[in-house]
């Protein structure tokens, strides 16, 4: 079943992409594996997915452990990090997608053995529950990541409010592309900001057709229907 899913996913893909002239491998599709075992994160990895992501740092090892020693393997963390445990996984990673405040920042900084690169997690719909700095505090917030040589600003994420409209899924979407962009724009050698981490199982076509790299799916691969 996870590998007509992903088949399914994959020519998904490719229709988004050509329905704005982008070429499919221009996303990355990273399997967000939280809600199954580490048999099918075996399996997808057998199928040549090899971006897995967790959102808890216990989980992501277990599987990490379970998995072994694989060096095709891109390990993504896409949950909020408590800096407490910061040291438990910031150099067990390849992608964390979720830089949201300074003191994190200074923490990866302490405890990473190399540079990490990161997503800056931008809170575009302006929800109270949503981790996630806001908008018009990025250039300043990447200004001060000047300070701490062990990150690197590969791009920015965002996730859509469950109950959005496509209207309005559009919308937060291009909002993050055009911030993405002005950063880009700039130039910064710390903060490349090439990338968009945007889109998750029902939002994923639509993440495409603006522009996003990185594309977060696990409802869509494991499910059984």
């Amino acid at each position: 079943m996870i590998a007509e899913n992903l088949q399914k996913i994959k020519q998904e893909i490719r229709e988004s992409c050509a329905l704005v002239s982008r070429s499919p491998e221009e996303v990355k599709l990273v399997a967000v594996t939280k809600s199954v075992g580490s048999e099918e994160a075996a399996e997808l990895v057998d199928l040549g997915v090899y971006d897995l992501a967790e959102n808890r740092v216990d989980k992501l090892l277990e599987k990490k452990a379970a998995l072994g020693d694989n060096a095709n393997i891109k390990w993504h963390l896409i949950g909020n990090l408590q800096r407490r445990k910061v040291k438990n996984i910031i150099n067990e990673i390849d992608y964390f997608h979720a830089l949201e405040n300074e003191k994190l920042a200074a923490e990866i900084n302490k405890r990473a053995e190399k540079v990490v690169k990161c997503f800056i997690e931008i809170n575009i719909s302006g929800e109270e529950s949503k981790y996630g700095i806001k908008a018009e505090n990025l250039v300043e917030f990447v200004a001060l990541l000047a300070n701490y040589e062990k990150i690197e600003v590969v791009g920015l994420m965002t996730m859509a409010p469950l109950e959005s409209s496509e209207i309005e899924v559009r919308e937060i979407f291009s909002k993050l592309k055009k911030l993405q962009e002005k950063i880009e724009q700039q130039e910064i050698p710390y903060a490349p900001c090439h990338e968009l981490s945007m889109g998750m199982s029902q939002d994923f076509q639509i993440a495409i057709e603006s522009g996003t790299t990185f594309v977060r799916i696990g409802t869509a691969l494991f499910r059984k229907d």
